[in-house]
């Protein structure tokens, strides 16, 4: 059996294919080019982003490195303290207030001298110092190292640098010879960049520009930057709520962190333990790792974007270089952003867009089962039609209206085959019409050999009667007669196969299949001669000539189908029992009897139904004899 479906699963199954081929290419499309919109928005975000931060970078180490070029060329500065100590400390005070972000500046002297001036705008400055209300500067002075009466005091100024306080200091503990800024300088005799490290005045982790004195490289002067300055630069939300911003060092070390809890954590670890330790902090962000290896990667050695796969997620990375005046070099800044932050608003409009999709799909598919049950209701309801044209229930029916114009083509059409048919079958044996329109019984019409019953039937001196009764009352007279002949014929399964005159071919067991149709034939020619004997009744009353029928039957082998040309083709029946039966419709004028019938007949059904012997009898184009019997009438009655 072929496989099929009612139309709803087809038309369902075309509408949801035809929505999901449409929207979800355009969908994904669409969340691509916003994924790709987004990547490349982010991207160029965080090109942007490097280049404020390495600039906030810049001038916060810039400002320090000029005001150390400045100092470094201050005449007041050349001393040791005690001398011009007011000056100095002014001088100091000034590169303070001009440069926020410095913690301090200081200058060391080859004989140990010391002199720093302290800004204690920090909290934790100010409590490492225990300074006293008010404090806006704190002045450290260690001179005199070498002789008897040494000075090492801690001296706290206001803001407009008036004294608040003074204490004595411990300085055998702190020599600025001992220090990394003053050996690198001493050592190279040019500005360096030292850190982090640990100051050793304030306990703090911090950055160092410093440069020797002109005209004296024994001199150095020394400005630092809190690491928590340097932090407060790598502000990343901007881009997302889990961006990082870090710089690294050129030995690949953690220096400062956009986030607050890993720059305190930093700081800490600073404050706790020497530089050669402070690796430990590279542990914080596990993207630092990549992020150092890809910059010795020679293709990002200047900078520039990267894409990486850390701990399952995918991650953005933007790297630029950091030096300030040939300082701090090796020094990178980096912008780590997760990708599905970047490609969130992508996502949510591509859930938004599926969500939609599935709602359109929905209403199709809804929209698909209505519509298909409006179009098979108006189909089952044509081949309910076509179905009863087929058992030739041809009778008008109005034309059931459809809102589908083809459908509406094709009730037309099949209004007009009801009509045809129904014309057919008034010239064709109705039994015959409907295996010729029927699929499964085609086959019945082709010509073959089987055992068949067949009837004649002919009007006693039926041309007399036409010639004293006018041809209407000849027409309405024989049409009555053929109404019910035909009528009997089909309430016992025979079918009239042809209209001969006045006379009538009546056959069993074909096209119909039918096991008992001798007896079916007999019970007939019995039923049919009972209604002429009452249509003559009828017909004595309205002064119609009476219609004495006589009947012949007979049983046996034929070949039955259609038969004629190509162009025009007649079911009927042929052989030589159609010609006995034939035959035997005409001797009852010779035995004076209405109904005689054939020996088969009689051995077929005999002990059914009343018989009378005839006797053998020749009959016309014939050479054997034929045993004939008169039927009298079912058996008992």
């Amino acid at each position: 059996m072929r496989w099929s479906k009612p139309l709803r699963v087809h038309l369902g199954v075309l509408v949801v294919a035809s929505l999901l081929c449409t929207s979800m290419p355009i969908i994904w499309m669409a969340f691509r080019q916003g994924s790709d919109a987004a990547v490349n928005a982010g991207a160029q975000q965080m090109r942007e982003m490097s280049l404020r931060l390495i600039e906030g970078y810049r001038n916060t180490l810039q400002g320090g490195t000029e005001a150390v070029a400045l100092a470094s060329t201050a005449p007041q500065l050349v001393s040791a303290p005690p001398q011009d100590i007011e000056a100095k400390q002014e001088f100091f005070l000034e590169v303070l207030r001009n440069v926020p972000e410095a913690t301090s500046i200081y200058t060391g002297y080859p004989d140990g001298s010391y002199l720093q001036v302290i800004n204690l705008v920090r909290e934790d400055v100010r409590q490492t110092l225990s300074a006293p209300v008010g404090s806006a500067f704190a002045v450290r002075t260690i001179a005199r190292r070498e002789s008897a009466d040494v000075i090492s005091t801690l001296r706290f100024l206001d803001g407009q640098a008036r004294p608040i306080g003074e204490r004595n200091v411990e300085y055998a503990s702190f020599d600025p010879r001992q220090r990394p800024w003053y050996q690198s300088v001493v050592q190279d005799g040019v500005p360096v960049s030292v850190g982090p490290y640990v100051t050793g005045t304030l306990n703090v982790p911090t950055l160092t520009i410093a440069a020797p004195m002109k005209g004296d490289s024994q001199v150095v002067i020394g400005i630092n930057i809190h690491l928590q300055t340097i932090g407060r630069l790598l502000d990343a939300q901007g881009i997302s709520q889990h961006a990082r911003a870090y710089i690294i060092d050129e030995g690949g070390n953690l220096v400062a962190h956009s986030n607050s809890q890993i720059m305190s954590r930093i700081i800490g670890l600073w404050a706790r333990t020497s530089g050669a330790f402070a690796a430990t902090a590279n542990s914080f962000d596990t993207s630092l790792e990549t992020v150092a290896r890809l910059r010795r990667d020679p293709a990002f050695a200047s900078g520039g974007a990267a894409r990486f796969d850390l701990d399952g997620a995918s991650y953005l990375v933007q790297m630029a270089p950091v030096s300030v005046s040939g300082l701090f070099q090796g020094s990178t800044a980096a912008i780590v952003v997760p990708l599905d932050d970047l490609v969130a608003e992508a996502n949510r409009l591509l859930v938004r867009n599926l969500l939609i999709a599935s709602v359109l799909l929905i209403v199709g598919v809804a929209a698909s089962v209505v519509l298909s049950r409006m179009v098979s209701r108006s189909l089952y309801r044509l081949a309910d039609e076509a179905r009863r044209i087929g058992d030739l229930d041809v009778g008008e029916k109005a034309l059931a209206h459809s809102w589908i114009s083809e459908i509406n083509t094709l009730a037309s059409a099949l209004s007009a085959s009801r009509h045809a048919i129904g014309q057919f079958a008034l010239y064709v044996p109705r039994e015959v019409v409907r295996r010729i329109v029927s699929p499964e019984g085609r086959t019945v019409v082709k010509a073959k050999r089987q055992d068949v019953t067949v009837l004649f039937t002919d009007i006693r001196d039926f041309t007399t009667i036409s010639e004293l009764n006018s041809p209407e009352d000849v027409v309405d007279t024989l049409s009555a007669y053929f109404e019910r002949l035909n009528t009997i014929a089909e309430q016992n399964g025979g079918t009239v196969v042809q209209y001969l005159g006045d006379s009538i071919f009546v056959m069993w067991n074909a096209p119909v299949p039918d096991i008992g149709h001798v007896e079916h034939g007999c019970r007939c020619a019995l039923a049919m001669k009972a209604a002429i004997d009452d249509l003559n009744e009828l017909n004595c009353k309205n002064s119609r000539p009476a219609l004495i029928t006589r009947f012949g039957l007979h049983t046996g082998p034929a070949v039955v189908g259609s038969f004629g040309a190509i162009s025009r083709q007649q079911y009927t029946a042929m052989g030589d029992t159609i010609n006995v039966a034939s035959r035997l419709e005409g001797l009852n004028k010779e035995f004076g009897t209405s109904i005689l019938v054939s020996a088969a007949v009689h051995d077929a059904v005999g002990d059914r139904f009343g018989f009378r012997p005839l006797g053998l009898v020749q009959v016309k184009g014939r050479a054997e004899q034929v045993d004939i019997w008169e039927l009298i009438g079912e058996a008992g009655c």
